[in-house]
């Protein structure tokens, strides 16, 4: 890695063109299950925040992949260590896993296959450790 460690670099704003995609299709994708919305505690305050998110499912189970860096909801996840997902209506809690190496990389390549107009702004910053990807457990 260079001078900046992964926590360092702060996180990529969306480009114009994903931006516009979100605000755009998003409300779609959100009713279709596309999309899903993450409910994850603010690491300082404990306020909850909630961002509309791509999950992957890869070998049997749901990832999340911070596509911009090491964004804000990323860092909340990993103090939390915990969130919500709600997809298609219906809310799901969950434990929250960062994984890396062969992984890490197999959700990346998924996620990549699957969303085309992203890839731009994943490409932004190359580097697969600079992308944070969670493995979701089910709390029951």
């Amino acid at each position: 890695m260079d001078a900046q460690s992964q926590g360092d670099q702060a996180a990529l704003a969306p480009t114009r063109g994903v931006a516009l995609l979100r605000r755009l299709a998003g409300p779609i994708w959100q009713v279709i299950g596309v999309t899903a919305v993450l409910t994850v505690a603010d690491r300082r305050t404990g306020t909850p925040h909630r961002v509309p998110l791509i999950p992957v499912k890869v070998d049997g189970k749901w990832h999340l992949l911070s596509f911009g860096g090491v964004t804000e909801w990323a860092r909340d996840l990993r103090a939390a260590g915990r969130g919500e997902l709600r997809r298609k209506g219906r809310t799901q809690a969950f434990t929250a896993i960062e994984v890396e190496g062969d992984e890490r990389d197999r959700v990346i390549a998924a996620y990549l296959r699957a969303s085309g107009p992203v890839k731009k702004d994943f490409y932004r910053r190359p580097d697969a450790a600079d992308h944070p990807v969670f493995r979701l457990e089910p709390i029951s």
